[in-house]
């Protein structure tokens, strides 16, 4: 990289290409997210140590400068998913979104991967994390819907998706005033559930949930896209956007096939704020649509439009109705 060498995490100096001198540069396994806060650089991944430092597996506050460790003891993240013929699935921190604004006065931030301790809490799928305490604290923000709190059914919830993908949760937005949370979710459909019946559980869903911090007992809505898997979502004042490679939305009752109901939306999707799907003119689709491939990673909200990172498998590179954009598509605000 601009003629230095790097193991996992970089500083890289964005008018040159070169490297920072005096930001270290390798971390023992991957990082998967980074995060700027209070100036303080939040680390996740699959890493045990990270630029000299064993203090923080998997989640790690950094120096801006130094890419040491800084002090700002996060919480320790611990725990895999068990249950029966669950795939191996190693403990990691693999995305995070920071709360657009203060929260109850405070900064938080969402935390998505693999665990199911956080410091002394309880957690699984995600938690929200109180960074204006030192050190950070999780809040009381969670859900027997996917921490297992509740246990399992017949008389609890279907927390736990398909054997393969044990972490399902994995990518998360806050509404612009900080008082909903919106998830997105892969999974095929709850383990111990047939794919036949209506959908249940959150499992390749897009879905809403107060931020209150406190136990949520349920979603505030939930839409379905019929055991496709979803990889992100963004929302701004009016809407909330999702994208995988889903084929369709309102596919409660459909698995692998449009159920009743079901209408298209490919690869990318738009939801009011009840989470009713917004159509096309004729009602007919939704108005959102891409290119399926592997599906899109990340989706970005600015105040020009909405971004869309995505791939071209399969050499397939349509966004919005047009072609020619195979890595990255930009959808303005009308």
């Amino acid at each position: 990289m601009g003629g230095g060498a790097a193991k996992n995490i970089a500083a890289v100096n964005t008018t040159t290409g070169a490297l920072v001198a005096g930001f270290k540069d390798n971390a023992s396994g991957e990082v998967d997210t980074l995060a700027v806060a209070n100036g303080h650089l939040l680390a996740g991944g699959t890493f045990k140590g990270i630029n000299g430092s064993t203090a923080h597996p998997y989640f790690a506050s950094l120096s801006l400068t130094t890419g040491q460790d800084d002090g700002f003891a996060l919480p320790s993240i611990s725990g895999t998913y068990s249950y029966p013929g669950v795939q191996s699935n190693p403990t990691k921190v693999y995305n995070q979104q920071l709360s657009p604004v203060p929260v109850g006065g405070h900064l938080m931030d969402l935390v998505e991967g693999d665990f199911t301790s956080v410091g002394t809490a309880k957690r699984q799928q995600i938690f929200m994390l109180d960074l204006s305490n030192t050190p950070p604290t999780v809040t009381g923000w969670s859900s027997p819907e996917f921490d297992g709190s509740k246990g399992n059914l017949p008389s609890g919830y279907p927390y736990q998706c398909s054997t393969k993908e044990a972490f399902y949760i994995r990518a998360a937005a806050w509404s612009p005033d900080g008082s909903t949370v919106y998830t997105a979710a892969t999974g095929f459909h709850p383990w111990n559930l047939s794919s036949s019946g209506p959908r249940t559980g959150l499992c390749d869903s897009v879905a809403a949930f107060s931020s209150a911090h406190t136990e949520i007992a349920h979603h505030s809505w939930i839409n379905y896209t019929g055991c496709d898997s979803l990889y992100s979502v963004a929302a701004d004042s009016s809407a909330v956007y999702i994208a995988g490679h889903e084929r369709w939305a309102n596919n409660t009752n459909g698995c692998n096939h449009p159920g009743t109901n079901s209408l298209p939306a490919q690869g990318l999707g738009g939801f009011d704020l009840s989470g009713t799907l917004i159509k096309n003119a004729g009602g007919t689709a939704g108005l959102y649509s891409r290119s399926r491939g592997n599906g899109a990673d990340d989706l970005l909200v600015t105040s020009a439009g909405l971004w869309i990172a995505s791939d071209n498998f399969g050499g397939n590179t349509s966004c919005g109705g047009l072609s020619g954009f195979s890595g990255i598509c930009f959808l303005p605000y009308g």
